[in-house]
Formats: structure tokens, C-alpha cells, sequence
């Protein structure tokens, strides 16, 4: 299943300058292991040690929160839209 996902500027050195690049795969898991064996060290800025999606980072699949739903399991279809979206923090 082919999907687009959109690249934060933070990881855009990773996929060499690309803010969009395509994917393959049937669940969120699936697409950040491809995106894994076409931009290595991609999967560690958006996972930790145990493959689980690190607390600073958010995925919306067509603007959904991926937490929300199945999480890394979140199933995909043909054309959907995958976003990583970095936390931000700040304040007074």
C-alpha cells in the first residue's frame, strides 16, 4: 500500500531535503520500517528502544491522531496521508 508521508523540516536532512516522500506498507509500523530501509536512521528519531513511538513525536493519518486509534498499528489504505508532527514545548 502506497502512502505519503509528510517529513518535519527536524528529519528532512534524513530524507535528503524531501518534506514529502512516499511509503509502503498496511499499517503505521509497516511505513516506518520502509521509511527505515530508505532513510536509515529515521525509525530511531521516531522510536525508542522497544519500536514504540517516542512520547515528543506525533503521527496523524489524514489528520487523525494515531494514538487515538491503534497507534504504530493504525491500519492504512492506497493514498492516505501520514504526518509527523514533533512536539513542541514551551512556555513562561
Amino acid at each position: 500500500m502506497a502512502v505519503k508521508v509528510r517529513i518535519p523540516a527536524p528529519l528532512q536532512s534524513l530524507t535528503g531535503g524531501a518534506a514529502e516522500v512516499e511509503a509502503q506498507g498496511r499499517t503505521v509500523r509497516e511505513v516506518i520500517e520502509d521509511l527505515e530501509r530508505k532513510y536509515h536512521g529515521i525509525k530511531a528519531r521516531l522510536c525508542d528502544d522497544a519500536g514504540e513511538l517516542r512520547r515528543f513525536v506525533n503521527i496523524y493519518v489524514n489528520d487523525q491522531d494515531i494514538r487515538f486509534q491503534q497507534g504504530l498499528d493504525t491500519e492504512l489504505k492506497d493514498n492516505d496521508e501520514v504526518s509527523i508532527i514533533p512536539a513542541i514545548a514551551g512556555g513562561n
